[in-house]
């Protein structure tokens, strides 16, 4: 069975800047840069319905989720990367390691109803919370596509949190 979320990325696994960028990414100063480009690369990521991103030299597959403010009521669009598991994709709360679960985590677990746009194409979704074995897999899946994933996990003593996206029915 194919997903019906696209699969499209810009830039290769082997780009020449993926090894430096994902070394950055690593660092507590390179995790900083990377939380303040957000708002840029979720923009970025609008204008072009998807298709750019500036993770985009490395290849990394990433979506923009939409989810629904669990206080606000309001639609929060985040820019993350996924792992795909036909036909879902995972997403992780890493946070860049920090002590606290990022705020689309906080939406998913209030509200599961969510969309995403990849490849220029919105699929409203369905977000479920992976847990124990599996999360850790997942997570091991994350680690083993960009290594800063480890280097995260290290930082926080809490664990991050995985969501299962499956495209609504």
């Amino acid at each position: 069975m194919g997903s019906e979320f696209p699969d499209r990325r810009w830039g290769t696994e082997s780009s020449p800047l993926r090894r430096p960028m994902v070394a950055l990414a690593s660092t507590s100063f390179g995790s900083w840069v990377i939380r303040m480009l957000v708002p840029i690369d979720r923009r970025l990521l609008r204008t072009t319905g998807g298709r750019f991103t500036a993770l985009g030299p490395i290849g990394a597959p990433t979506v923009l989720l939409t989810t629904i403010g669990r206080r606000s009521g309001e639609k929060r669009t985040s820019p993350l990367i996924y792992v795909r598991d036909d036909p879902d994709l995972f997403v992780v709360g890493s946070n860049f390691g920090q002590e606290h679960h990022p705020a689309w985590t906080w939406n998913l677990l209030a509200e599961p109803t969510c969309w995403v746009n990849t490849a220029g194409t919105d699929i409203e979704a369905s977000a479920t919370l992976v847990e124990g074995s599996d999360r850790d897999r997942i997570v091991g899946e994350f680690e083993k596509m960009v290594t800063a994933y480890e280097v995260y996990r290290g930082r926080t003593d809490r664990p991050m949190r995985v969501f299962r996206l499956t495209p609504a029915a």
